[in-house]
């Protein structure tokens, strides 16, 4: 029986197992739901479908640099306790390593990794750990010269934030210096020419809102949204930004002096984008306490 994307969705939704178990479980069975339940369950499957509804927001991110080619993922857990857990950290580093060669994040979690897939892997670390686990993103980023950073390091390679930056010419030393840079001021993108229009014109909306409320004349609030325009791509755009190593510099400017091209950068930082659930402790102790 042919196994379609709609079998698998309804499976995962069901139990909430990963895309590649749930295929698998359906391939077993030959496309029998219920079945396939079971096989997931007799898999010791069903502990690490019941954990996916938790948020896992904390983890790690690793980069790998293989000559010109730089990866950065994003891999998550439950609590931060996970993410200085040496067993957690190993499959980490493994995921990194295998995404230097893995196209996209769907390539990666297919991947095979010491005889079974990375989303495989992942599964069974859920079910040994005991958190809910997920390998959320992934970046790669390709240069004459590839250099990473990590802030907040965990283990070699890996940490809460993690950056890959691209150059031409230059030495690694410089380019080491602008990860830092993009690890703390955490840019937008490489130039104005790299921004999304729509965030572009939305900013410039506000801003003319804003010069409105002055009770100026159109003439001289279409002349004040030049500057503070200027002024808002010197704060999001890397190579307008003032340099962290020397502020007298815009990071632009420091990268002709050090007689290299900047071509691109990628910063991950674990649980960026996730919204966490928070919840009163005394409200956790009553529900515990119902049941």
């Amino acid at each position: 029986m042919a196994i379609t994307a709609s079998m698998v969705k309804e499976l995962r939704d069901t139990t909430g197992a990963g895309m590649m178990d749930a295929k698998k479980a359906l391939t077993e069975t030959d496309g029998d739901m219920e079945a396939a339940v079971d096989w997931l369950r007799t898999k010791g499957l069903a502990k690490a479908a019941k954990k996916s509804g938790r948020t896992a927001a904390e983890g790690l991110v690793a980069v790998a640099v293989d000559g010109g080619m730089g990866v950065a993922v994003e891999v998550n857990s439950e609590t931060d306790f996970v993410g200085k857990n040496a067993e957690f950290q190993e499959m980490v580093a493994g995921i990194a390593d295998v995404a230097l060669k893995a196209d996209d994040l769907d390539a990666l979690l297919a991947a095979d990794m010491g005889g079974k897939s990375v989303a495989d892997t992942v599964t069974a670390k859920v079910a040994t750990i005991g958190e809910n686990m997920s390998v959320r993103r992934m970046a790669k980023l390709s240069g004459d010269q590839v250099v990473s950073y990590v802030h907040n390091a965990a283990a070699d390679g890996m940490g809460k934030i993690g950056v890959l930056v691209a150059t031409k010419g230059g030495d690694e030393a410089f380019a080491k210096q602008v990860a830092m840079h993009v690890a703390a001021v955490n840019p937008a993108s490489l130039s104005e020419a790299d921004l999304d229009p729509a965030v572009v014109e939305k900013e410039k909306q506000v801003q003319m809102d804003i010069a409105r409320e002055s009770g100026k004349p159109e003439q001289v609030i279409e002349k004040m949204i030049v500057g503070r325009m200027k002024k808002y791509m010197a704060e999001v755009t890397l190579v307008n930004q003032a340099f962290v190593v020397n502020p007298d510099l815009t990071v632009g400017d420091a990268a002709k002096e050090a007689g290299a091209e900047i071509l691109g950068f990628v910063r991950l930082e674990v649980g960026e984008g996730i919204e966490k659930k928070e919840e009163n402790f005394a409200e956790e102790v009553a529900k515990a306490a119902q049941g």
